[in-house]
């Protein structure tokens, strides 16, 4: 299974932990960036794993930001996105098995190491349910398929 990953500055710790957990898990992580914690955009960063994703260049995405709600509000601007922000198991599983989400999203202002791992491990060993939810998903993704309602004067 191959994994976009990146963050930002504020998430640049935790996403290098969270590049050595997935790969000591025998996954094949794609390391976006940033390479340091030197200031950088969330939206360049989460631009490019959201891309990777709905391009069908890696099955999920994993984004750290310090909050991971900037790198979820960025992401789910791609169509065929499906970001979920996510700093607990229980969000975690909700979001793959009701959601079917394509890109976890987390905080590394607000998780330590050993709780990111539960949450990445909830996260990618949860099947999406189908069933009704489908029917969701289905009218999520008719929204992208959509054009933006015109300006009136």
């Amino acid at each position: 299974m191959r994994i976009a990953l990146a963050a930002d500055h504020a998430g640049f710790e935790l996403k290098e932990k969270v590049r050595e957990y997935l790969t000591s898990k025998g996954y094949e992580v794609e390391d976006h960036g940033p390479h340091s914690t030197e200031f950088v955009d969330y939206p360049d960063f989460a631009e490019k794993v959201a891309r990777c994703v709905a391009g069908k260049e890696a099955d999920f995405g994993v984004l750290v930001c310090g909050t991971g709600i900037g790198m979820a509000m960025t992401a789910n601007k791609v169509p065929g996105i499906r970001a979920a922000n996510c700093n607990d198991t229980l969000c975690a599983r909700l979001a793959r098995e009701h959601n079917d989400a394509n890109i976890l999203t987390i905080g590394g202002r607000l998780l330590d190491e050993a709780t990111a791992q539960k949450i990445l491990e909830t996260w990618l060993s949860t099947p999406f349910a189908g069933g009704h939810h489908q029917r969701r998903l289905d009218k999520i993704a008719a929204l992208d398929q959509k054009q933006p309602p015109e300006k009136t004067a």
